[in-house]
């Protein structure tokens, strides 16, 4: 079955940090680019982070750069992306999601657009809040 399975979430402390996994069965990793969404109560889905298979390079929307860490685990069929520092404004679901198969293992160009990412996991909740 080919699938995207997103998990790590839960309720954090102002501040705090959390590890989010992504992964993926049915498929092989190291054939795309991954990107990670978020979505708040209320509001549209936004781009977080992506990552390109082909050559480890990454991006970060302007809210997460130098807090939010994307990574890949090719081995292990899998990306995560570390938040440290984390804010309410934080709060969401966080979605991992692969790109329409033109742009293969590398990120479409920035910024994160939704439209351009065509295959998502079932999203993890994230909560910040004291």
């Amino acid at each position: 079955q080919v699938q995207l399975v997103e998990s790590g979430g839960g309720l954090v402390q102002p501040g705090g940090s959390l590890r989010l996994s992504c992964v993926a069965s049915g498929f092989t990793l190291d054939d795309y680019a991954i990107g990670w969404f978020r979505q708040a109560p209320g509001k549209d889905r936004e781009g977080v982070s992506c990552i390109s298979s082909s050559d480890g390079t990454t991006y970060y929307t302007d809210s997460v750069k130098g807090r939010f860490t994307v990574s890949i685990n090719n081995a292990k069929n899998t990306t995560s992306l570390r938040m440290n520092s984390l804010k309410p404004e934080d709060t969401g679901v966080y979605y991992c999601a692969v790109p329409v198969a033109t742009f293969g293992a590398s990120c479409p160009e920035a910024p994160i657009k939704e439209y351009e990412y065509d295959f998502w996991g079932q999203g993890t909740q994230v909560t910040v809040s004291s």
